[in-house]
């Protein structure tokens, strides 16, 4: 064999080793890279295994740092404390579509026909005496404005949310993609503008409400007697507000604004390093208390409206008949009739009726 030869390939030798022994040979990654490029050509269309490196959940490169930015797609993990064989955010998205959509959205059709079947069944509550045509206050500017505030931004905060839960499966066969979007666009924005003025108009509630709402021991007598008082219309006595409208106050006003309003701020506000567990547990949150708000709701503005004769006129007008005070609410009239003779009718801001 001729000698430059021999000579030449051991110092080919010589070279590789001492490259290999420095590190230079090709890394893991490049050995990956190069088989995905094999794989194309046998396998056109196979990502599988590049697919799963991204759903790791290994830290990757990232120019943007932050919480999980470094983080593609979430790995298969623990949600609302079970173990999943997906990764999380299939496991939130499932739990959307399936039991929050399926279950939420059956409360408040059933809670809804209900209500509608006892109207036709049983009517309004009525009041059983001739109106006296004497006036009393029971609401002040300050309170009717603060009561309509909570109530036109729940009203619209309600609204825009079921759109955005259950408009793709409602609406969008219905209406077509351009105006759904549109409709989505504005529920969206509606939501996110509207839910600060709600937090402030609960809070004032509160504090205006609250003194009025404290439980009372009469109190147990009109739970005991809600039955006959909504299908009779049966008189028992109750103080400026009744038992029934005293949880309404505690468990929803308070409890559920609570819960509503707390889980909101965290998904309104994802600039403050919240993860993806996260800001989906408090999804989850805020729409399974939105549903049970807006479902229990219904019978609150069922009364208030068609359900309870006189009740829409007195937040209104802020002006009850003397008939219907002594009826509905007998210890408060009785109790404002021994500080204050009744209003005269003059007292009634103009062109408003009771």
């Amino acid at each position: 064999m001729n000698l430059r030869l021999l000579i030449g390939m051991g110092i080919g030798v010589a070279v590789g080793l001492l490259f290999s022994a420095a590190g230079w040979t090709q890394s893991p990654e490049q050995d990956e890279v190069r088989a995905q490029q094999e794989r194309q050509v046998t396998q056109p269309g196979n990502n599988a295994p590049v697919w799963r490196d991204v759903q790791s959940g290994e830290p990757n490169y990232t120019s943007i740092q932050g919480r999980e930015t470094d983080v593609l797609i979430q790995p298969p993990a623990r949600f609302l404390g079970q173990e999943v064989k997906v990764t999380a955010g299939e496991a939130w998205r499932q739990f959307r579509n399936g039991p929050v959509t399926f279950y939420g959205g059956g409360l408040i059709v059933l809670i809804a026909l209900a209500i509608f079947g006892f109207y036709l069944w049983k009517g309004p509550v009525k009041v059983h005496e001739r109106p006296t045509g004497r006036l009393i206050p029971r609401f002040s500017r300050f309170e009717q404005a603060v009561h309509w505030s909570t109530a036109i931004s729940f009203c619209l905060l309600g609204l825009s949310g079921l759109v955005m839960l259950f408009g793709k499966n409602l609406l969008l066969p219905v209406i077509g993609y351009t105006l759904f979007a549109w409709l989505t666009l504005i529920a969206k924005n509606l939501h996110n503008f509207i839910a600060p003025l709600f937090i402030v108009s609960v809070l004032a509630m509160i504090a205006v409400f609250i003194r009025d709402n404290f439980p009372r021991l009469y109190d147990l007598q009109w739970f005991a007697r809600a039955w006959a008082v909504m299908a009779r219309s049966e008189h028992v006595p109750s103080g400026r507000f009744n038992a029934g409208e005293k949880g309404w106050f505690w468990f929803a006003v308070v409890g559920l604004s609570i819960v509503v309003a707390w889980s909101g701020l965290v998904l309104l506000f994802p600039n403050f390093d919240q993860t993806r567990a996260v800001m989906q547990d408090a999804w989850v949150v805020h729409a399974t208390a939105a549903l049970v708000y807006i479902a229990i709701s219904l019978g609150h503005i069922y009364l208030g409206t068609i359900g309870l004769e006189g009740a829409y006129g007195a937040m209104r007008t802020g002006y009850v008949d003397e008939a219907w005070a002594k009826e509905h609410h007998e210890y408060w009239y009785k109790e404002f009739k021994s500080r204050k003779t009744a209003a005269p009718r003059s007292a009634l801001p103009a062109g408003e009726k009771s």
